[in-house]
């Protein structure tokens, strides 16, 4: 469904086993990010009354999943630790150039944030699914569910704003590249890394 290239190594939730201190941080900051991705696109394109609309349920949702995930954290007796560099975003990012027309811009955002929740949600199906503590896979089963309605949503605006040919020959070529990123990725105590 979720049309990504290359599966995430199911030996990656040994990882998250290790390491479910720093996962919870990294989370919680993945879910702040995605605050402001929604609250960015209200700012850029607030002339798309449809996309600010579902931006705005989407601002409450993911802050409400950070305060979900804070919870966990201060639960378990840990604070939330720093923020990192998301370095899948980062490089991510490089595939599409820079410039071209406002709806171009927003196309390419619009896509990238698809990919960003697709892979999300692919990640916490295997956490649901692999994961020895039970309430953290019962907890990442719920949010999976968000994810890809998340990543429907903002693939579903692309083709609306943009041609939908070539927004879907964009989708694909941008899965292609996302599975290169993640050959060199998942090594590590992050969400997408």
């Amino acid at each position: 469904m979720l049309g990504l290239k290359l599966p995430t190594d199911p030996r990656w939730v040994n990882i998250v086993e290790k390491n479910i201190e720093e996962i919870l941080t990294d989370h919680a900051f993945c879910e702040q990010k995605a605050t402001s991705t929604a609250i960015s696109l209200i700012v850029s394109f607030p002339e798309y009354t449809e996309l600010v609309q579902e931006m705005v349920a989407l601002v409450k949702e993911e802050i409400s999943h950070f305060k979900m995930v804070h919870d966990i954290i201060l639960e378990r007796g840990w604070t939330l630790g720093r923020d990192r560099r998301d370095d899948y975003v980062i490089q991510l990012i490089k595939f599409f150039p820079k410039g071209g027309s406002r709806t171009t811009q927003l196309v390419h955002r619009l896509l990238y944030a698809a990919l960003i929740e697709a892979r999300s949600c692919e990640r916490f199906r295997l956490i649901s699914e692999e994961l020895r503590d039970k309430e953290l896979a019962d907890f990442y089963r719920k949010l999976m569910v968000s994810e890809a309605n998340h990543y429907t949503m903002f693939l579903g605006f692309a083709r609306q704003y943009g041609n939908k040919k070539e927004v879907d020959t964009k989708w694909q070529q941008l899965l292609e590249y996302e599975g290169k990123i993640m050959a060199n990725l998942g090594k590590s105590e992050t969400i997408h890394g």
